[in-house]
C-alpha cells in the first residue's frame, strides 16, 4: 500500500486549506485513515481519524475548524482545514491502518503565517 498526500502550502491566519491523501496498492483492505501533524520541535500528534463507516474523531485543538472525510470509491481521505492559526503550522502526514499494517504518507507542509 502507498499513500500520496497533497494540498499543503502557505496560508494567512484565518485562511483555509484542503489536504488530500490517496491510497493505492493491491494489498489494500478495509481500513481507518487519519491525519497526523508534527510541528518543529514537537512530537507527532493525531489530528483526526475516520473509520470506514465515516465515523470521525478529532483532536480537541481542531474541533469545529477541521473536517475529515473520505471517498471509499477513490480510496482517498481529505482534511478540510478552516480558520487556520499559526499554531497549526506543521508537516501533516496521512496514515492508513488496516489489519496487519500501518502505512504513512510522505508528509505535506502547512505554514500559517502573515
Amino acid at each position: 500500500v502507498q499513500l500520496q498526500a497533497s494540498g499543503g502550502g502557505l496560508v494567512q491566519p484565518g485562511g483555509s486549506l484542503r489536504l488530500s491523501c490517496a491510497a493505492s496498492g493491491s494489498s489494500l483492505r478495509p481500513n481507518a485513515m487519519a491525519w497526523y501533524r508534527q510541528a518543529p520541535g514537537k512530537q507527532r500528534e493525531l489530528v483526526a481519524i475516520i473509520a470506514l463507516s465515516g465515523r470521525a474523531t478529532y483532536a480537541d485543538s481542531v474541533k469545529g475548524r477541521f473536517t475529515i472525510s473520505r471517498d471509499n470509491a477513490k480510496n482517498t481521505v481529505y482534511l478540510q482545514m478552516n480558520s487556520l492559526q499559526p499554531e497549526d503550522t506543521a508537516v501533516y502526514y496521512c496514515n492508513l491502518a488496516q489489519v496487519g499494517s500501518s502505512v504513512w504518507g510522505q508528509g505535506t507542509l502547512v505554514t500559517v503565517s502573515s
